[in-house]
């Protein structure tokens, strides 16, 4: 991510924020219609659901000038999102969702370096959640196969 991504993001986020609860019932509708599947993991009120990731998405480009503070805090949530159901596959629909609904959004604004930018930062996220959550299973896989 390079610092021009970090600024793109900033602005045009600045931009989704005064319309966050809209925003996450597109993101929602998405993700559902992208993989069915996954909507028996939000169990929860939806729209709290979304305020919570409006939220979540806000803290993380807010940062975006201090990562390095948010790392703990974005591996934690990739540990508590396996005891969720959550499956490393499911990041790249997630991924689809956030950007198709930062482009309805956006609208033209939407443009494809800013579309670059937010999937550059949606994945160094998307990964930082998948190491920790996912790397204490394949060590105990590996553990097991040699057992």
């Amino acid at each position: 991510m390079t610092p021009k991504q970090k600024v793109l993001v900033q602005r045009s986020f600045l931009k989704v924020a005064p319309i966050a609860d809209q925003a996450a019932e597109l993101f929602y509708t998405r993700l559902f219609a992208l993989d069915p599947a996954l909507q028996p993991l939000f169990k929860g009120d939806m729209k709290e659901q979304g305020r919570k990731l409006m939220r979540m998405i806000a803290t993380a480009v807010n940062g975006l000038d201090r990562l390095g503070e948010l790392v703990p805090a974005i591996e934690d949530m990739g540990r508590r999102h396996v005891v969720y159901g959550v499956r490393a596959s499911h990041y790249d629909t997630v991924g689809a969702a956030l950007l198709w609904t930062l482009e309805q959004g956006l609208g033209p604004e939407f443009t494809p370096e800013v579309k670059d930018a937010w999937a550059a930062v949606y994945g160094i996220l998307a990964r930082t959640m998948k190491d920790a959550a996912y790397k204490g299973a394949e060590s105990d896989a590996v553990a097991s196969a040699a057992g």
